[in-house]
């Protein structure tokens, strides 16, 4: 037997931070304050000993260098939702309700007041105010070149029911993500997620005005599934429940005066972006910064794995080309349903309770003082109003419930 069989590595702590690695021969002193008192081991024992001192050093070496997933304190998550509450306030003192209509829902709020029930069911502003304050409307973007509305409509909404439901489901699902991976680069996903919304709802929707934040929280939907794909095999159950969760959410997406397709936009651009901004390291990786002073790691794995570069790769090209080829075609005025015969089918199916055919009204107006006479166009009925003074919101009002 050599020498060199009787040697064992041993690693000493004296300080807090301050590792030092000593050889120690059998017999000698195996602790800095208690001296060896057993007798030599004979050398197949002292193999198994050898053995099993270097895998519980390897164990505890293992537990000083893996570290848990930094925890992040939200508070952008919740600055949106504040945002969005006081945008909807401001856009109810706008609206001032009692000036603009005959009646108002809840008329002891003042000019906080909400539109008849006939006229927004969800208890909010009229869409006069609403395009305003910088509603979605196709016609304004291309021909106004106010393309500032892709991004302004993720911040307003029809209604309290719609803002109370979009706000739920951002706090249920953003704090968790912003805990996860930060600010930067959830911020980052709800904006783009929410312009991606907006693009696409753009190319096939060309008529009427379209609010909320709808596309951005499907989005965050989006990258938390292309999330749990990277990791299948250890989140199987919650991404066959996220992926329940997104049909059903899209399936709502199918009943009339709900835009689907910012639903369908916000998604795809969040599953692409999920893959571009919350990649993992792999299991095992372990940062050449967390390894303490004096410890080798016996190998180093690879911050990523190849699979995952690659995905990232084709995902950023595909939202580069995917933004750019949108943004040209809409703002070439191309409307979408005129190359797809069946697209509209993916935002509104029509059945024998509903129709998906947009209602627009038009009326003919006369005013003589303070007297105005409006004839709707498509069912000929005419009415005068008294009016102290021409507002163009009010006019359009009284023109939708001559129309009704």
């Amino acid at each position: 037997m050599g020498m060199d069989s009787g040697i064992q590595i041993k690693v000493m702590n004296h300080r807090k931070g301050d590792n030092v690695v000593h050889p120690v021969r059998p017999g000698h002193a195996t602790s800095a304050s208690q001296p060896s008192t057993s007798s030599p081991l004979p050398d197949g024992r002292r193999r198994q000993h050898q053995q099993g001192q270097t895998y519980r050093q390897g164990q505890q070496v293992q537990g000083l260098i893996e570290k848990p997933f930094k925890k992040w304190v939200p508070w952008l998550v919740p600055g949106f939702v504040l945002a969005n509450i006081v945008v909807f306030v401001i856009t109810m003192f706008i609206n001032d309700c009692p000036k603009n209509s005959v009646s108002c829902v809840a008329g002891f709020l003042g000019r906080f007041s909400f539109q008849p029930f006939k006229e927004n069911p969800l208890l909010g502003p009229s869409s006069s105010t609403l395009e305003k304050m910088g509603a979605l409307e196709v016609s304004k973007v291309v021909h106004g070149h106010q393309a500032w509305r892709l991004l302004a409509c993720i911040w307003l909404h029809a209604g309290v029911f719609h803002i109370l439901a979009n706000m739920l489901s951002l706090v249920f699902i953003g704090i968790r993500l912003e805990q996860e991976f930060g600010f930067v680069r959830i911020g980052l996903l709800y904006l783009i997620a929410g312009f991606g919304g907006s693009l696409l709802s753009s190319l096939f929707i060309q008529t009427g005005i379209s609010v909320g934040a709808s596309g951005a929280l499907f989005g965050l939907l989006g990258s938390m599934l292309s999330e749990l794909i990277t990791n299948w095999t250890i989140y199987l159950a919650a991404l066959l429940t996220l992926i329940l969760i997104i049909v059903i959410n899209l399936a709502v997406g199918i009943l009339p005066h709900v835009d689907n397709f910012a639903h369908i936009g916000g998604f795809l651009s969040g599953f692409l972006l999920g893959f571009v901004f919350l990649i993992r390291p792999q299991f095992g990786y372990v940062s050449q910064k967390d390894v303490p002073p004096g410890y080798i790691v016996p190998s180093r794995k690879p911050k990523h794995k190849p699979y995952q570069y690659v995905l990232w790769v084709i995902s950023l090209i595909l939202l580069i080309v995917g933004y750019i080829v949108g943004l040209v075609l809409l703002l070439r005025g191309v409307n979408m349903n005129d190359h797809c015969s069946w697209c509209h089918y993916m935002s509104c199916v029509p059945t024998s309770l509903w129709s998906c055919k947009s209602q627009q009204v038009y009326c003919e107006s006369s005013q003589l003082g303070n007297q105005l006479n409006l004839t709707c166009i498509s069912n000929g009925k005419s009415n005068i109003y008294a009016l102290s003074d021409e507002n163009s919101s009010q006019v359009q009002q009284l023109c939708s419930k001559l129309c009704s």
